[in-house]
């Protein structure tokens, strides 16, 4: 009973003890986990520029909204190519011995995952404008604007980056607005996200709790049938293109009317999809990504996004099937079929000595 008494030595036991399970169940572990989770292989350390953006993102809060993990759960599906793992994260530290800003994971997506956005939106053009004011490419969006990352200049100087930004936006400016260097800063860590490719011969973890009701549908509509094209355009196209197609002046071509898109070469389309395109880059556009790609998009998600866009806002071109996508996949695989910078240089569609058989659609 003396030692219950005395307060010392009853203070004493207890942080004792508390130190031994500290060490036992978060310290030890934790030294273990260091050991055992190794950086994937091509994967790599962020760049001086990165690690600024980094904390520009954290600084304004980013990550009250943004995630940045892929769960195993079916829906987000969308958000990367699989779900992560311990080893995604290996090669982030501590900002400092203070501040322990390694992964910024979060808890709450009121915006959505950011860990594969390098991937699914690399476009520096779409990053700087959404960041300006993210209504002018979603109207719905709920995101702030940071346009304190930004300047307005009458002349910009050369080097800097002029942001495409409607007129409506400008309130009356008749000026440029450029970016920062923190604006500059911050997209380059956003361009950085991007899962690294598993080891060959492993397999990616599985998508739990997947939803079927998208393929019942298609097989009650009959055997054959395409994916919704409206809901493939609006999750990999929309953001830039709008949904009334016809993008955004100066910063992302429009499909309406496009002689590319409604023209009798939908090959040229397949490539863009997949492998992007720099065609139009001199004429002020931004070079796109290659979504397809990334996204691994299936011939009959392709033929229904193109067909989307070809029988959309007015354009009544012929429709695709998944047969014919995807024998042009494989064609421009094995280089049968030109690119689309060489089909249709400054989005105007040109002759070229392809050789395709009679099955083909001509791409002169």
């Amino acid at each position: 009973m003396e030692w219950y008494n005395d307060h010392n030595k009853l203070f004493l036991t207890a942080i004792g003890m508390f130190l031994v399970l500290t060490y036992f169940v978060a310290i030890q572990p934790a030294i273990l986990n260091e050991g055992i989770n190794q950086p994937l292989p091509g994967d790599s350390l962020l760049t001086e520029q990165q690690m600024r953006g980094k904390k520009i993102y954290i600084a304004n809060g980013c990550v009250a909204c943004h995630t940045q993990q892929v769960r195993n759960v079916d829906m987000d599906a969308v958000f990367g190519s699989r779900p992560s793992i311990a080893a995604d994260y290996a090669l982030i530290t501590r900002t400092d011995f203070w501040r322990n800003t390694a992964t910024l994971m979060g808890t709450e997506r009121t915006g959505p995952d950011l860990t594969d956005v390098g991937n699914r939106q690399g476009s520096l053009e779409w990053n700087l404008t959404h960041l300006y004011n993210p209504r002018i490419l979603v109207k719905e969006s709920i995101m702030p604007s940071f346009p304190f990352l930004f300047i307005k200049k009458t002349s910009p100087k050369e080097g800097e980056v002029v942001v495409n930004v409607p007129e409506e936006y400008l309130n009356g400016y008749q000026g440029k607005v450029v970016a920062t260097q923190d604006a500059l800063d911050l997209v380059a860590y956003l361009q950085s996200l991007k899962q690294v490719p598993l080891p060959d011969g492993t397999p990616d973890p599985e998508f739990l709790y997947k939803i079927e009701e998208s393929k019942k549908n298609a097989a009650a509509a009959g055997e054959g049938a395409l994916p919704d094209g409206a809901m493939l355009y609006q999750a990999h196209c929309q953001s830039c293109h709008q949904a009334n197609g016809e993008g955004l002046p100066g910063a992302f071509p429009s499909l309406k009317g496009s002689p590319i898109v409604t023209g009798e070469s939908p090959a040229i389309i397949v490539d863009i999809i997949l492998n992007g395109y720099t065609g139009r880059v001199s004429e002020g556009y931004g070079p796109m990504p290659g979504i397809g790609g990334t996204a691994n998009l299936s011939a009959a998600e392709i033929a229904a996004i193109m067909n989307h866009e070809r029988t959309s806002w007015g354009n009544n071109a012929s429709t695709v099937t998944e047969e014919e996508v995807q024998k042009w996949m494989d064609q421009l695989e094995a280089g049968e079929l030109p690119s689309a910078d060489e089909a249709a240089p400054g989005g105007v569609i040109q002759k070229t000595e392809a050789k395709v058989d009679s099955a083909d659609v001509d791409v002169s």
